[in-house]
C-alpha cells in the first residue's frame, strides 16, 4: 500500500489559492525572542519522503529556524524570525518542490470527499479487474487464436478505464515528484502499472498466448483497497489535535465600554477584553468571571464529568461549554495563549517529534528510491542476460518495483506515536516533547514532590469535633477576611457547619503572623501560637498549627492536615509492583514529609530542600546510572523537572512548572502517571514489533521477487498486507480503552496530620 499519492489530485478537490507571504504572516503566532509560528496544511503529504522534502524545502529559507511536518494532520509547523524584514514565502517554497499548501481550514467535509473518491476509484478498478479475469478463464481453457486475441483486446478495453482513472492519483504524484527532480513511492508504483499494461498490450497485438491485463488492474485494485483501509484506519487513529482545536469557537462576543456587543474573529480578542459567553457556547479563552453565574461542562477539556459552578471571581478555561446562564468574563490571555491552545501545541509537538526510532525509519525510507530502482534495473539486466527473455525480465523488474515499497517501514513509528498521543490525551495526559515517550519507558526511579504533587496543597481542619462552637464561630468569621490557605480552610469548615458569622469593630492582618480583630474591649488573635499568646502554651507537647486567643489567653487550638491527591497510593503501589524505586524530595519540614512518606509506604525521602538541592539529588541518582522521572508542580520544582531524565507536572501547577515538564496531566488523580508509563511501555514494544514486521517482509519478499518466484499481483498483495498489518498493530494500543473518567474518578481522600 503506497502512502504517497495525492488522492485529492485525482478527484479534483479544490484547495484555497496559494497564500501570499503577507497573509501567512498575518495568520502567524508570536513566540519568544521575536520568533513567529505558522501552520500550513499540505494535503499532498503522504509519507516519510514527503516529510523530508517539505521540511528540507522550508528549512532552506532564510529566516526559518525549524519546520516540523505532521503526517497524521497533513500539516507543517514553521518557526521563523519575525524581525528578518519581509516574511518568508513558505507556500512558494513548497510549490517549488511540488506541494500545494494553504492555511488550515475548518472544512471537515474534505476527508469524506477523499474517502468517497477512493471508493469510486476502487470500484472502477474492481469492476474492470473481475471482468478481465472472467475473460481470461476462456483463454486459459484453450480458446482458438482468433477468439483469444479478441478477448485480449476486450480485456485491454476494460483495463483502460482502470489504468487511466483509478491510477491517476499515482501518476499525478509520481509526475509531480519527477518534475521537481525527486522521487517518491508512487514513481515505481506508476512504472509498475504502466509497464505491465504496456507489456500486456504488446502481447495482445502480437497474439501471444497470454496477456496479463488483470495484473495491472488487480495491482490498482489491491493498492486502492489498501489505501481505503489505510485511510479508514488513519481516521480512526486521527490526531487528538483536530478534535481539541474544534473546541474553540471561531469568534467571540466582545462587550464594548458602552455595553454594546460585537461578534469578532477569535484572533482579534486580546487580554483584558470583556467577553459575553452565551448559553451552549464554548468559552473562547481563559479568564475571570466578572458578571453572572452559571455552570460549565469541562468534560471535553479536562474529562471532569461533573459540571463546574461558577460565580463572580471564578476562573474559567477555554473550551468549556456554558450550560447555565449567560455570563461575562475578562480575558486573562489571548485565545492563542490559553491553556487549550497550549494543550493543542503540546499534542502537535508530541506527534511531530523525531524520536530515535522515527529517525531510524526516516533514514531507511530515504534510501528507498535509489535502492529500489537499482534492484529493479539489476533484475532486468540480470534476467535479460541470463534468459534472453525480455518479457520475463520486464515482469520480474516490475515485481521488484512493487514489492520493495517501504510503506510499512515508513509508517511503523508515526502511527504508533499518533495513537499513543491520542490515548494519553484521552486520559488527560499531554507530552510537550515527543522524544519523552521513549525516555519515560526507560525510567527506573520516580522522584515526587510533596506539596501540590502528592498532596493537593490545600490544608484541612482535622480536629473539627474537638473545637467549641463559639471558638469556631469567632475563628471562621475572622478567617473570611483573609486569602491565606489556612484561613480558607477555617472559613470552609465554618461554612460547612452552618454557623452564622459575627461582625468585628476592627480587623487587620499581619503578614507572617495572622489576623487580629476587636469586639468591644476584647482583642482576638488567630495565627501563630507564639504571636497569639502572651506566652507559649504547648497543650499536647508541641505547638499547634494555629491558635485563637482572647486578650492573650488561648481559646482554641486548630490542627490542620494535608489532603492526599487521589490516586497517590495507587501510583506508589503500581510503581513498586514494577520494581521502580520511589522517593520524595520536598522543601517542607521533616515531620510533615515523614508523615506523608509513612502513609504511602515510601522509605526514601528528603525534607527541607531548596531548588538547587533537588537538582543535586537528582544529579547524584543519575550519576549512579538511574533514569529518573520527576513529578512536581511548583516554580521551585522547575530546575529539578529540567534536570530529570523525564518529568511530569499537573496542569494546576505553575506556568513555569508546566513549561519545564515533558508531560502535563489534567485533573487531580495521580494514578495517570503509572498508567501513562504502562501505555508508553506498550507503545515502545509495538514500535519494535512494527520494525520487525517491516524488516522480515523485506528479507523474505525481495529475494523471492529477484528470483522470479513472485508475480506483480502477488507482490501487490504482499506489499499492501504488510502496511495494513503495521497499522493494525499500532491500533492495538487503543484497544484497552482508558478514558479520562476512570483516570479522574473522585475517590475518598486520605487526610494526614501535618504540622503547618
Amino acid at each position: 500500500m503506497t502512502c504517497c499519492a495525492s488522492s485529492t489530485a485525482a478527484i479534483g478537490i479544490g484547495h484555497p489559492e496559494r497564500c501570499t507571504p503577507e497573509e501567512v504572516a498575518l495568520s502567524s503566532k508570536a513566540l519568544r525572542d521575536g520568533m513567529r509560528q505558522t501552520t500550513l496544511s499540505v494535503p499532498e503529504m503522504r509519507c516519510a519522503s514527503c516529510i523530508r522534502a517539505i521540511e528540507n524545502a522550508l528549512s532552506a529559507i532564510d529566516g526559518v529556524e525549524t519546520a516540523r511536518a505532521n503526517l497524521s494532520m497533513r500539516t507543517v509547523v514553521v518557526n521563523w524570525k519575525g524581525d528578518c524584514g519581509s516574511p518568508p514565502d513558505l507556500t512558494g517554497a513548497l510549490a517549488a518542490v511540488g506541494y500545494s499548501s494553504h492555511l488550515p481550514t475548518t472544512d471537515m467535509g474534505e476527508e469524506d470527499r477523499v474517502h468517497s473518491s477512493l471508493l469510486r476509484a476502487l470500484a472502477v478498478a474492481g469492476f474492470c479487474s473481475m471482468n478481465i479475469m472472467l475473460l481470461s478463464v476462456s483463454v486459459w481453457t484453450g480458446a482458438d487464436a482468433g477468439t483469444r486475441q479478441a478477448f485480449h483486446f476486450l480485456s485491454a478495453a476494460l483495463a483502460l478505464p482502470a489504468v487511466v482513472y483509478s491510477g491517476s492519483a499515482f501518476y499525478a504524484s509520481a509526475w509531480r515528484a519527477l518534475a521537481h527532480g525527486r522521487t517518491n513511492m508512487d514513481v515505481p508504483i506508476s512504472a509498475g502499472v504502466l509497464l505491465s499494461f504496456g507489456l500486456s498490450l504488446y502481447d495482445a497485438t502480437s497474439n501471444a498466448p497470454q496477456a496479463y491485463f488483470e495484473a495491472s488492474t488487480s495491482l490498482l485494485f489491491v493498492l486502492l483497497g489498501g489505501r481505503v483501509l489505510d485511510h479508514m484506519m488513519r481516521r480512526k487513529a486521527k490526531s487528538a489535535v483536530a478534535g481539541l482545536a474544534r473546541l474553540l469557537p471561531q469568534g467571540a462576543n466582545v462587550v464594548a465600554a458602552d455595553g454594546s456587543v460585537d461578534y469578532v474573529p477569535l484572533n482579534e480578542v486580546g487580554p483584558r477584553s470583556r467577553l459575553l459567553v452565551a448559553v451552549g457556547s464554548s468559552v473562547p479563552t481563559d479568564g475571570l468571571v466578572v458578571e453572572g453565574r452559571s455552570e460549565l461542562d469541562s468534560s471535553l477539556v479536562t474529562g471532569e464529568s461533573v459540571w463546574q459552578p461558577i460565580d463572580v471571581g471564578s476562573k474559567v478555561r477555554a473550551g468549556a461549554i456554558n450550560q447555565g446562564a449567560p455570563f461575562v468574563l475578562t480575558a486573562s490571555v489571548a485565545p492563542a495563549d490559553s491553556l487549550l491552545s497550549e494543550m493543542t501545541r503540546m499534542l502537535a509537538t508530541a506527534e511531530n517529534a523525531r524520536s530515535r526510532y522515527r529517525r531510524l525509519a526516516d533514514r531507511a525510507a530515504a534510501l528507498y528510491a535509489p535502492v529500489v530502482h537499482s534492484l529493479s534495473l539489476l533484475a532486468l539486466i540480470g534476467w535479460l542476460y541470463g534468459s534472453g527473455d525480455i518479457h520475463r525480465a520486464l515482469t520480474i523488474a516490475i515485481t521488484v518495483l512493487v514489492i520493495t515499497c517501504p510503506c510499512a517501514l515508513g509508517i511503523a513509528v508515526p502511527m504508533v506515536q499518533v495513537v499513543l498521543a491520542r490515548r494519553l490525551f484521552d486520559r488527560g495526559v499531554m507530552a510537550t516533547d515527543g522524544s519523552a515517550f521513549e525516555r519515560l519507558a526507560e525510567i527506573d526511579t520516580v522522584v515526587l514532590d510533596k506539596t501540590g504533587t502528592l498532596t493537593t496543597g490545600e490544608p484541612r481542619l482535622l480536629d473539627r469535633e474537638e473545637i467549641p462552637e463559639e471558638a469556631l464561630v469567632i475563628a471562621g468569621s475572622m478567617a473570611r477576611l483573609s486569602r491565606h490557605p489556612i484561613s480558607k480552610a477555617l472559613s470552609s469548615a465554618h461554612s460547612r457547619s452552618g454557623l452564622k458569622a459575627i461582625a468585628f469593630d476592627d480587623t487587620h492582618e499581619l503578614t507572617g503572623y495572622g489576623l487580629e480583630a476587636t469586639v468591644g474591649s476584647d482583642k482576638y488573635r488567630l495565627g501563630r501560637p507564639d504571636w497569639a499568646l502572651d506566652h507559649e502554651i504547648a497543650a499536647t507537647g508541641e505547638l499547634s498549627a494555629v491558635t485563637l486567643s482572647r486578650n492573650g489567653q488561648a481559646v482554641a487550638n486548630f490542627t490542620f492536615g494535608e489532603t492526599l491527591r487521589p490516586g497517590a497510593a495507587d501510583l506508589v503501589r503500581s510503581l513498586r509492583s514494577k520494581r521502580i524505586d520511589v522517593r520524595i524530595l520536598s522543601g517542607d519540614s521533616a515531620p510533615a514529609v515523614g508523615r506523608i512518606a509513612r502513609l504511602l509506604g515510601i522509605e526514601e525521602y528528603s525534607a527541607g530542600l531548596l531548588p538547587g538541592d533537588k537538582v543535586k539529588a537528582i544529579a547524584e541518582l543519575q550519576g549512579k546510572g538511574r533514569k529518573v522521572l520527576m513529578v512536581g508542580d511548583g516554580i521551585n520544582d522547575a530546575p529539578a523537572l529540567r534536570a530529570a531524565h523525564v518529568s511530569m507536572a499537573p496542569s494546576s501547577g505553575s506556568d513555569i512548572g508546566r513549561s519545564a515538564a515533558d508531560f502535563v496531566f489534567l485533573g487531580d488523580n495521580l494514578s495517570v502517571v503509572g498508567k501513562s508509563l504502562e501505555a508508553v511501555t506498550m507503545a515502545m514494544r509495538l514500535i519494535r514489533q512494527n520494525f520487525a514486521l517491516a524488516v522480515a517482509y523485506n528479507i523474505v519478499g525481495i529475494p523471492l521477487a529477484l528470483c522470479g518466484y513472485v508475480t506483480p499481483l502477488i507482490a501487490t498483495v504482499a506489499m499492501s498486507s504488510s502496511s495494513i498489518l503495521v497499522v493494525a498493530n499500532a491500533l492495538r494500543l487503543s484497544l484497552p480503552r482508558m478514558n479520562v473518567e476512570d483516570a479522574q474518578m473522585p475517590r475518598r481522600s486520605n487526610v494526614v496530620e501535618a504540622q503547618t
